[in-house]
């Protein structure tokens, strides 16, 4: 979750400076809360029970994503992964992402490429260095800024051909939401205008909490489907944009663009926008709330509801969730009860609340796998598809794990919430890409019950139960000795293999420094050599 100092890119708030040489799935088969004893300390510190000792249970209910399509997670289907190759090698590729601000907007109102010659020298020098390649955000409020249909790409055809001159190859993350929220509303990339004017007649394009605050980083899944756009749905939106990006640049697949992640939601990843930053409404480590009150969100949730037989159900959101910055002790719907995340009731939301989720990565990693199939066939090419997911590390150690939930992933201490994320990105052939990795228990603050590192072990472990790759970056900005360790050291999967590649977030001034150069090196060297 890039969006704040302590999760997804904590680096990304370095906006200046020159760079310089230095010298659903079936419901059938949820796991779901077992009865616990009413009389222990409920938020005491607890292990993930290992996938194989988790009781699987029977829901009553048939599905609660609505219309959506869904599949079984109990089909264990071999990945699609035409564009995946084995990791059963000993290097890591690094990727350094580009600068936080390395577009701007002319007075003219126009996106331009700020800082040209110094990012010239700085891309000889990382390539000097032995880097693999760079990471390009490439922005939707960029690129089909003014006027829908429109794609105007030549600010990425002039970037892409300095880094390929510079002799290094291109992660391309495509970016479906806005970075303004890092700028305090004065500066970033914003969604496209003629999105932003629809949202100012329709503010229900984009979540809303409830106290009924929109987020206008990332369009609602609940529009996903919904033909508000001219006449076009969200997901046809994207799909739009992915194959005048595939048409524009198929030339780079596979010789200079290696991977390509696949926006799903704010700072491009997977999840709702229950932690917002930028605005006050949240800090660390506070649980956040959940992000389902815009009106389509909701007339599904009550359609849903009435589906089966509970149209209680489908008025609001759960009672006593607390508010951004609560803790969970205390808050009676992470605590046990019965109006608890163990309730039917709880159970029944959680469902719907994160398989919405699901179904939103099905139905845009669909579109993207085609679009990158049929250019693959056509050319003989490789390239990689990737989905980010959040890393929500904080309260990790509860029974009910309170931030990822309201983030949307139902994961507890009895339920393995990345699961049915591992087996839509299997189907889709895409790797998963996971934070944190610069990140140990031992640095986070014990009494927030956090671990980074019980996260990356379970995402580890649906990784290899679906066949699929694992390629991550580090959340906090680290040039120190032990910090490029630990990357180092946790670019090893606990079965030896390697990630398929590390991003580094981010390029900025403070690379180039002489201590931090002096480290940076070496890191990118070992990186590349037999590890």
């Amino acid at each position: 979750m890039a969006e704040t100092g302590v999760i997804g890119c904590g680096c990304r708030g370095v906006t200046g400076g020159n760079f310089f040489h230095p010298g659903g799935f079936s419901l059938k088969s949820c796991f779901l809360e077992q009865s616990t004893k009413r009389n222990r300390n409920f938020f005491r510190s607890v292990s993930m029970i290992p996938p194989s000792k988790r009781g699987r249970f029977i829901t009553k209910w048939r599905s609660v994503t609505g219309n959506s399509r869904i599949f079984s997670m109990d089909a264990r289907e071999k990945s699609r992964s035409f564009v995946l190759v084995s990791s059963r090698h000993k290097r890591v590729p690094v990727f350094v992402m580009m600068p936080i601000d390395t577009f701007g907007i002319d007075a003219s109102g126009c996106p331009k490429i700020k800082r040209l010659k110094a990012l010239t020298v700085s891309l000889k020098a990382l390539k000097l260095a032995g880097v693999h390649g760079i990471a390009v955000e490439v922005w939707w409020g960029i690129v089909e800024r003014f006027c829908p249909l429109e794609f105007k790409w030549s600010l990425y055809e002039e970037l892409f051909r300095l880094i390929s001159e510079a002799g290094l190859k291109l992660h391309v993350a495509l970016c479906f939401h806005s970075n303004m929220h890092l700028f305090g509303g004065k500066g970033g990339i914003s969604l496209p205008l003629w999105i932003r004017e629809i949202g100012d007649v329709n503010k229900d394009i984009y979540y809303r909490d409830k106290s009924g605050l929109s987020n206008n980083d990332y369009l609602t899944l609940g529009v996903d489907q919904l033909p508000l756009f001219g006449g076009r749905t969200a997901v046809q939106c994207y799909e739009d944009f992915m194959l005048s990006f595939s048409t524009k640049f198929e030339p780079y697949f596979g010789n200079v663009i290696e991977e390509i992640s696949i926006g799903l939601g704010p700072s491009g990843e997977l999840r709702y926008p229950a932690h917002p930053s930028g605005d006050g409404r949240w800090k660390f480590p506070g649980i956040g709330e959940f992000q389902c009150h815009d009106k389509y969100m909701m007339e599904d949730l009550m359609a849903v509801a009435s589906q089966e037989g509970k149209p209680q159900w489908g008025s609001r959101d759960p009672p006593n969730t607390g508010c951004y910055n609560s803790f969970p002790s205390g808050v009676p719907f992470f605590e046990e009860g019965n109006d608890s995340f163990l309730s039917d009731y709880g159970r029944f939301f959680l469902e719907w609340y994160s398989g919405k989720l699901i179904c939103h990565a099905d139905a845009i990693l669909a579109k993207a796998a085609d679009v990158l199939r049929r250019r693959q066939e056509e050319e003989k090419s490789s390239v990689m598809l990737v989905a980010k997911i959040g890393g929500i590390y904080w309260w990790y150690k509860t029974s009910s794990h309170p931030a990822e939930l309201t983030a949307g992933y139902y994961n507890t201490a009895l339920r393995d919430g990345y699961d049915p994320v591992a087996s839509v990105l299997s189907r889709h052939g895409a790797a998963l890409h996971i934070p944190c990795l610069d990140m140990a228990d031992s640095e986070t603050p014990e009494k927030y019950l956090c671990s980074p590192e019980g996260l990356r072990r379970q995402i580890h472990n649906v990784s290899k139960k679906w066949t699929i790759q694992v390629t991550g970056r580090n959340t906090s900005e680290r040039f120190d000795e032990m910090g490029l360790r630990q990357i180092r050291e946790n670019c090893v999967q606990p079965n030896g293999d390697t990630l398929r590649s590390f991003t580094f977030c981010r390029m900025n001034e403070k690379i180039f420094r002489g201590e931090n150069w002096n480290n940076f090196v070496p890191f990118i060297r070992q990186m590349s050599a037999d590890m």
